[in-house]
């Protein structure tokens, strides 16, 4: 079988393409990869979108694009794409079951993912107190201290969400400025369980393997020559 479209990735554009597939009476196939949704899963309120006058939360607006597409009949598959061969029409593509799909076009919607730092210490504590979803994890800091890395809206909504539970929040940026949008940036700032770290990185996530593994501090490095210093955290976020 060759079928006339197949999408990859089932965010935002993933969705708006197969509604569009749909009506046009194309069939199209969807494969919704690794993290069906995308990264609005891990969002909570977003009120940036047209026609939530009071905000909706990410994995509710997903539930709806996704039910949408489907009423329109996309025939939508839990999986993921791990080969795509361009050199051949129909273009060819193999999933993680697999399977073999042909297609006369196929849309790539794969969307973005965490934005990880490269320290081998980040990586030996993921999962154990290093996390790249507050609303995934932020329940378990409920009065702990936990920290989080970024400046731009994600990190700024990241940062209110985790000051729900957390007894502190350290809100860790290279610049000496935000990027993030003004609403966002007043919200955080705002909080007294916030505290900023300007024109500052983090170089080593610290910890203990015994008898428990888990992140107790970071070290972090100053970019404008100030020494390095330790704050102890429970929990760090990466935004």
């Amino acid at each position: 079988m060759v079928h006339e479209v197949i999408i990859v990735g089932s965010g935002p554009a993933g969705y708006t393409a197969a509604i569009y597939a749909a009506r046009a009476d194309l069939a199209p196939l969807m494969f919704s990869g690794l993290e069906p949704g995308g990264q609005l899963m891990t969002t909570t309120d977003v009120e940036n979108f047209p026609g939530f006058p009071q905000g909706v939360m990410g994995p509710d607006m997903m539930a709806l694009f996704r039910e949408q597409a489907a009423r329109f009949g996309t025939d939508i598959r839990d999986q993921s794409v791990v080969s795509l061969d361009t050199s051949v029409r129909p273009f060819r593509l193999v999933s993680d079951s697999g399977e073999t799909f042909r297609a006369h076009a196929v849309i790539l919607s794969t969307g973005a993912s965490a934005k990880w730092l490269g320290l081998p210490s980040e990586q030996h504590f993921r999962g154990y107190g290093v996390s790249a979803c507050a609303t995934c994890d932020g329940f378990f800091f409920r009065n702990r201290v936990v920290a989080v890395v970024g400046g731009g809206d994600t990190a700024m909504e990241e940062t209110h969400f985790l000051a729900k539970f957390a007894s502190k929040v350290y809100l860790i940026h290279r610049r000496d400025s935000f990027r993030a949008s003004k609403i966002m940036q007043d919200r955080v700032l705002e909080d007294p369980k916030v505290e900023v770290l300007y024109n500052s990185e983090v170089v080593e996530v610290l910890g203990t393997d015994d008898p428990v593994q888990k992140v107790t501090g970071l070290r972090i490095g100053s970019l404008v020559g100030e020494p390095d210093r330790e704050i102890p955290v429970d929990g760090f976020f990466l935004a």
